[in-house]
Formats: structure tokens, C-alpha cells, sequence
């Protein structure tokens, strides 16, 4: 057996702490014991559906014990699992079955109706006995009590993962086993994590960062106590209920959390167990960080960036977050950093270029994506003018993010945009994230602001901001301030004032600039 597989991690932590609890969730608990024979019985079954090496398996239900079950089941066989997160419509569950070439998927009974929609022709496996056509992990516990076995290499896939964004199609990004086991190592280690901690399952497991959770609990034979956040109120019962140490969080969900609407939040005292709190997957605010520092007083806090393409880049270590709380920080242990300009030079401090990762966590590549994998993963040559290349291998691939960002003088990064976001105006690129914090910054009567491009055949794009606000200001007011930050090329040509922005549904910190620019278009 390969030790960078995530069976290996599972096999260790029932050698040394079978008696342990695993996985909690709404009063339900299971010890490393059971869920090492619960995994077996299901990974059994799989192997006797008698799929092809390498088939996709994916897992569409609601969060639970069984779920957990059926990804570490999934992993210890030859297939490959494809998180399908609950959130998915039916047509978005099939786009993805069609694209990877699902053979079999792992459901609940409230989503079984959704998979019955799509007609698919493949194996279905349900967590509760719902009919004689369809069987249960119910009856797989009942019947299928034989030793299992297998042998999984570190280098095999392991996950294929999808996220739906606002538009075009998603790709899947392939995981291999050893990705995922360097992913729980190194967080592992710089988050310090401990085997006597709980850690918190809030995050949905359809992407790298909710299913680190998993691994990194297997790997430091800590506890996983899952949850699903709905309420505000719930969530805090959880934190308390389940003694959680560790709390890996989305800025979305703590915006949730100390929403302006909510009337009590619980005591500070409450919180004394927690001591780390993770966040990824979104810019993270000074308030967010002002907010849980309040009330989650003994937590440290990790604001992480992370990419498609590779685990995790970043992490600003927790004596900095209030300092500097705009910076993505540091790269990781393993992974060196570089900043570069269109000429494929370094970029000087407080010069925006893109963001180029090398080293660990870098995964397989994009799932029948070409273009896409071209355009992301690059030869080492792309830093010849960077590194001292002499005498090295010149096969080594590194990512090209596609973020732009830049470093200050003491090295500390911070994003600026997507390669995408950039708008081209007059023979200049220009950020829309840099216009947008010079309102933040020195506008406080703006609620919200967004900034995008939008085509004009005169100068490629101009440059549009759209606000939010109790009153609408006038626009002298509201240039005169820009002119004193701004170039004049950075200045926007149209200015529209909106009382309310639309927001991502996914995501209450980002405006829908999509739907502001189909607005426009339209009118």
C-alpha cells in the first residue's frame, strides 16, 4: 500500500485509535472502528459492481455520516470520486455525468427523485432503503461482512471536482491520492492541528477545501463533527454543542454569521475552546476579521487563497491579519511564490503581474479541457528570466493562476483581480479591484461598489462603476474624489447608481457583475 493514498491514512488512525470518535452529526457519533468496518462493507460492494479501472463514482445527498462513508469507501477502491454537491439542479448534476462519464452514483433518498429526472442508466446506491430496485448502504451493512482489502497508489486520480460559476461551462479538475494526503500534511502542520481537536464539517464536500476537513482529520486521528448552516442561532449551537477547536470557514458564511439582522449573538466565554479559525474562497474584510475577533477571542485566524488548479498558494499568518487584513499573505511550506509582468520579467514591489505558482499541491489538470489546461499549467520556462535555470530539468510544470496581484516591500501579496476582470482601456489595463477600494476607502456614503468594463470600439472598454447607496450622491462629488487616487485613464467614463446591487447567490460579499452588465446592455 502506498503511503500517499488516503486509505493509508484511514488504515493508521483505526491501528492506534479505533476506540476514537471519527464523525459526529446532530447527536450521532461514530468511532474509527466502525467507520473503518462501514467503509469496508460499502468499498466491498463497489468492487463487486465490477467497473473499469479508473470509473467515475459520484455522490449527490445532504451531509451526514454516510456521506463520509461512501468518499473514504470510493477511495479505497480504483475508482475515482466526483463530489456532487446537493446545491446542483438536475440539469447541472447531468452536464457533469455526461462530461466525466459517471457510472454510478451514491445518493439519499431526497435527492433520488432528482437522479430519477435525469434518466440515468448507471448503478444507483442509496443511503436508506427506499425500494427493491435500488439498493441501500442499509443492506450493504446487513449482508456484506467479508475482509476487504486493496492496494491504491499514491499516483492514481482520486477526485475529479466541478464548480458551477456565473457563466460558461465548469471543468472538472482532476486530484491524484498523493495531492490529497500533501494537502492534509502541510495543513497539518502550519495550522499546528492536534489529534485531541474537533474540527468543523460546515463546509459542503464538492470542493478541495471542504473535503481537507475529512483528510485532515484522518491524518492528525482528530474528530469531525459535521454541520450544515442554516440558521445563525443553529450554527453557534453547534461551535458549543460539539466543543469545536478548529473552524474552517468561507467569507460567505461569516457574513451569515453576524448578519446585521441577527438580534443576540452568545457570549464570548462560550467560544473559550476554540483556538483556530481558517478562511478561504472569497476576500475576507476587516469587519469579518473585527467580528470574530470579538467573539471568538481565543482563535487565531488564517486567511488562506487557494486556486483551481492547486491545492493552496497563501496564507497570511494570524499576528498579520490585523495589520495587514487586504493581504492573501505568504506561500506555504513547499511553494515558491513569483510575480511576473507580460515580458516575463519579475514584477517590482507594488507592480501588478500575475501570480505563478511552483512547487507542491499542484494537481493533475483539467478533466477534456485542452485549451484550458494549456492556458493554466505551463512549462518551468515561463521563469527563465526569473530563476537560474542552468543545469535543471525543464519538464517541470508550474501554474500560471491567472491572478493578478502584487507584493509589497516586505513581501506580503495581495490580489487585485482575475485575469478575466482585467478591463483594457486606452492601451492600459486596469484593475477593477483597485478603483473599487479607493471608493471603499474614501467614499463611506457608498453601501456597495462595482467596477467592469464594457465595449466601446473607441477604446476597447470603458470603464463603468455601479453603487449602491441610502441616497444617490452626485456624480461631481463622487469623481472629485477618485481624481485625487486615481490615474486618469483609471477614472470611470459612466457612473449608475442602483439602490440595492444584485449579489451571488453563493456568495452575499460578491455583486453579480454580470447581471449589472446584461442591465446595461439591455437599457
Amino acid at each position: 500500500m502506498s503511503i500517499n493514498c488516503i486509505r493509508t491514512l484511514l488504515e493508521n488512525a483505526v491501528e492506534t485509535h479505533g476506540n476514537k470518535i471519527a464523525v459526529t452529526h446532530e447527536g450521532k457519533s461514530i468511532t474509527y472502528d466502525e467507520l473503518f468496518k462501514r467503509v469496508n462493507q460499502v468499498a466491498f460492494y463497489l468492487r463487486e459492481l465490477d467497473l473499469p479501472k479508473d470509473a467515475r463514482i459520484g455522490i449527490y445527498s445532504n451531509k451526514g455520516i454516510e456521506q463520509v462513508i461512501a468518499i473514504l469507501a470510493i477511495l479505497s477502491t480504483d475508482y475515482i470520486l466526483v463530489p456532487l454537491t446537493r446545491l446542483l439542479k438536475p440539469e447541472q448534476v447531468e452536464y457533469i455525468i455526461n462530461d466525466c462519464g459517471i457510472q454510478c452514483i451514491i445518493t439519499d433518498r431526497l435527492k433520488l427523485e432528482s437522479i430519477e429526472e435525469i434518466n440515468f442508466e448507471g448503478h444507483v446506491i442509496s443511503y436508506e432503503t427506499t425500494s427493491k430496485d435500488v439498493p441501500s448502504f442499509e443492506e450493504i451493512y446487513k449482508y456484506y461482512n467479508k475482509p476487504y482489502e486493496c492496494d491504491i497508489s499514491g499516483h492514481n486520480n482520486a477526485v475529479i471536482t466541478y464548480s458551477f460559476g456565473l457563466t460558461g461551462t465548469p471543468k472538472g479538475i482532476v486530484i491524484s491520492h498523493r495531492n490529497l494526503i500533501d494537502s492534509a500534511r502541510v495543513v497539518s502542520q502550519y495550522l499546528d492541528l492536534q489529534e485531541d481537536d474537533v474540527i468543523s464539517g460546515l463546509l459542503i464536500f464538492n470542493l478541495d477545501y471542504g473535503l481537507n476537513q475529512i483528510f485532515c482529520s484522518l491524518y492528525k486521528h482528530a474528530t469531525l463533527a459535521l454541520h450544515r448552516f442554516i440558521l445563525p442561532e443553529d450554527f453557534f449551537n453547534h461551535l458549543m454543542n460539539d466543543k469545536v477547536t478548529v473552524l474552517p470557514l468561507m467569507p460567505v458564511n461569516i457574513s451569515e454569521m453576524f448578519d446585521d439582522e441577527i438580534s443576540r449573538i452568545p457570549s464570548p466565554e462560550l467560544f473559550e475552546d476554540l483556538r483556530i479559525i481558517t478562511s478561504s474562497g472569497g476576500n475576507v474584510t476587516a469587519k469579518m476579521i473585527s467580528d470574530c475577533k470579538k467573539t471568538f477571542r481565543n482563535a487565531e485566524f488564517y486567511s488562506m487563497h487557494g486556486l483551481t488548479e492547486a491545492f493552496r498558494s497563501t496564507y497570511l499568518d494570524p499576528s498579520q491579519v490585523q495589520i495587514r487584513p487586504d493581504s492573501i499573505g505568504k506561500a506555504i511550506p513547499d511553494v515558491e511564490l513569483y510575480v511576473i509582468n507580460e515580458e516575463g520579467k519579475e514584477c517590482a514591489p507594488r507592480e501588478v503581474g500575475e501570480l505563478i505558482h511552483r512547487g507542491g499541491y499542484i494537481y493533475r489538470g483539467f478533466w477534456n479541457a485542452p485549451k484550458e489546461n494549456a492556458e493554466r499549467f505551463k512549462s518551468i520556462q515561463i521563469l527563465k528570466d526569473v530563476i537560474n535555470l542552468e543545469g535543471q530539468l525543464t519538464d517541470e510544470i508550474v501554474v500560471a493562476t491567472g491572478d493578478y496581484v502584487y507584493k509589497d516591500e516586505e513581501g506580503y501579496l495581495y490580489f487585485v483581480s482575475r485575469h478575466d476582470d482585467m478591463i483594457k482601456t486606452r492601451g492600459f489595463r486596469v484593475s477593477p479591484y483597485e478603483v473599487e477600494s479607493v471608493v471603499a476607502k474614501n467614499i463611506p456614503s457608498i453601501d456597495r461598489c462595482a467596477v467592469f468594463g464594457l465595449e466601446n470600439e473607441l477604446i476597447e472598454e470603458e470603464i463603468v462603476m455601479v453603487y449602491s447607496a441610502t441616497s444617490e450622491l452626485s456624480e461631481e462629488e463622487i469623481l472629485f474624489e477618485l481624481k485625487k487616487h486615481l490615474a486618469s485613464y483609471m477614472i470611470p467614463s459612466k457612473i449608475v447608481y442602483k439602490r440595492f446591487l444584485p449579489l451571488v447567490q453563493s456568495d452575499k460579499n460578491r455583486v453579480n457583475k454580470d447581471e449589472l452588465k446584461r442591465e446595461l446592455a439591455d437599457s
